[in-house]
């Protein structure tokens, strides 16, 4: 998965929280995107791929538990 995949598959994934969560999660990924996208050292992307995708999937049943 590429840094535009993740980015894009995070936006997708925050359509599934309810409205507020939505738009401040989507903001959270936008920002980290900005922040991250020049990072070269590939190790370092998997890193924060692999903890991105663990932490979607932990805000996923954060909200879809209640």
């Amino acid at each position: 998965m590429t840094s535009l995949q993740l980015y894009k598959y995070l936006l997708r994934e925050c359509e599934r929280l309810p409205p507020d969560a939505c738009k401040h999660y989507k903001f959270a990924v936008k920002q980290s995107y900005k922040q991250h996208k020049s990072e070269s050292d590939p190790e370092r992307v998997k890193e924060i791929i692999h903890k991105s995708i663990e932490d979607a999937k932990w805000i996923l049943k954060k909200y879809t538990t209640k």
